[in-house]
């Protein structure tokens, strides 16, 4: 371990080292934050405030601590995956990297759709057609990705301040929620009352609120590991711990409060699940809607940059382990940027988002994509969550072994209520079975693909010297 360890550090060396504490903490606003899920928990009513104690106490603030416990033992380029291989064995590291790579990929065709969507409420009634419009949606998806790829190509000396941006723009947008509401609040003119300490009835459907408000809406702390080799700092591991603990209490203010202010303007079921914060600012403030709108426009862009960033990242490391053909881990000479794998995830993401808007029943596509891909996230942080309780060469204390418990069942709660939702559905069994099919798929040819690889690799090395 410790020589494998060794190797990775010797190739991040060949990385510019761009990131400082602020820049981290902007990667973990994009990474966790979405406007999507204050709609979610504004369904629960008054009552939200109670579920998202109990997400951020059962999963939020133990994903920190087994990220921070193993950021300290483990501060390598590619975080999750390099935790994965060290602990589990390669397979495991490889199927990691894989599942983190095909999360952010499955969420790329849906970000033309919500623009357009974002810019059709901007406009009004009128230009709604823009969002159905198949052509629009491929060309912008087009141009987008093309933009991401020519920013990651670039690397962090101009990622991390998109990076900035982006997070900036979304604490803004959730600022100027709460301060539209506070009137409301005070004013005793609110809605839907913003917060009770009752705690809603136990019932399937508010357990599979409570798994989306956890894993769903918390999850991605990890993300600042990723690009552990590429921080400024002496200690990383230190960098990394403090990212955590600066960015937690604000996530999760945002959460609660920005979920209160919705309802203070909406009944639990007339909340915007789309874009519940700027219907806010579209009743307190319609005049600003188009410059909310445009703010949310970029923040998006900034998020899913970073997406890109973490794509081809995977690639690379895993091409450090001749897990992959070595053009992924081939650095630009003036940038340091693996050019093969920006090439690569570009090529990619335009064939997901060509399928996913071809065809007849493309909602049902989204949406398949849209839970394939927290379910490949899920997956991956159900092995980090194993690695302290169960893994070689792991002594946590006892604390971090039960913050890596509750952390566990809580991603399993999301996983079992996803597959078999209890949500209606058209059909809930064909669901399921879709999901079962494309993510069990999915790991089989990874497992498969990765023997062939060690074998090609093998077969590929000197015999040893006689004697």
């Amino acid at each position: 371990m410790s020589d494998a360890a060794q190797q990775v550090e010797q190739r991040s060396a060949e990385l510019k080292k761009e990131l400082r504490l602020a820049d981290l903490v902007s990667i973990q606003i994009l990474n966790v934050i979405a406007f999507t899920w204050i709609g979610t928990a504004a369904q629960l009513g008054p009552a939200h405030l109670v579920f998202w104690l109990l997400a951020v106490m059962l999963f939020y603030i133990p994903s920190g601590i087994v990220v921070a416990h193993l950021a300290r033992e483990m501060p390598l380029e590619g975080g999750l995956y390099q935790w994965a291989k060290l602990r589990f064995g390669p397979l495991a590291g490889f199927l990691v990297a894989m599942n983190i790579w095909l999360n952010c990929a499955f969420l790329f065709p849906t970000l033309s759709l919500a623009i357009l969507q974002m810019a059709a409420y901007a406009l009004g009634p009128q230009a709604a057609w823009i969002a159905a419009d198949k052509l629009m949606i491929l060309a912008l998806s087009f141009v987008i990705t093309c933009g991401l790829a020519l920013v990651a190509w670039r690397g962090l000396t101009i990622g991390r301040w998109v990076n900035n941006v982006g997070g900036l723009g979304f604490v803004l947008l959730f600022v100027a929620v709460i301060l539209a509401a506070l009137p409301r609040w005070f004013g005793g003119s609110a809605t839907t009352a913003p917060v009770s300490l009752a705690l809603p009835a136990l019932s399937l459907m508010n357990l599979n609120l409570l798994g989306k408000m956890s894993f769903g809406a918390l999850c991605g702390v990890d993300a600042v590991a990723i690009f552990a080799g590429e921080c400024r700092s002496a200690d990383t591991s230190k960098l990394i711990r403090r990212s955590i603990w600066a960015s937690a209490p604000l996530i999760g203010l945002m959460m609660i409060l920005g979920t209160a202010s919705v309802l203070a303007y909406s009944r639990p079921d007339t909340v915007d699940l789309i874009a519940p914060g700027i219907q806010v600012l579209n009743i307190s403030f319609p005049r600003l809607i188009a410059i909310a709108v445009a703010i949310l426009i970029v923040a998006t862009l900034a998020q899913k940059s970073l997406y890109f960033s973490i794509m081809i990242r995977m690639p690379m490391v895993a091409g450090w382990d001749h897990l992959l053909p070595p053009w992924f881990s081939r650095l630009d000479e003036r940038y340091r940027t693996p050019v093969g794998s920006v090439l690569f995830a570009s090529a990619v993401i335009m064939v997901l988002t060509l399928t996913a808007i071809t065809g007849a029943g493309n909602q049902e596509s989204y949406q398949l994509l849209l839970n394939a891909s927290l379910l490949c996230f899920a997956g991956a942080y159900l092995v980090m969550f194993a690695i302290p309780l169960v893994a070689r060469g792991e002594k946590p204390g006892w604390g971090v072994r039960v913050a890596a418990a509750s952390g566990f069942v809580m991603t399993l709660l999301f996983v079992v209520l996803s597959v078999f939702p209890i949500v209606k559905v058209d059909n809930a069994g064909l669901f399921a079975a879709k999901l079962i099919a494309v993510i069990g798929g999915l790991q089989c040819a990874g497992a498969l693909y990765y023997w062939r690889a060690r074998r090609t690799f093998a077969a590929r090395q000197p015999p040893a010297a006689a004697g």
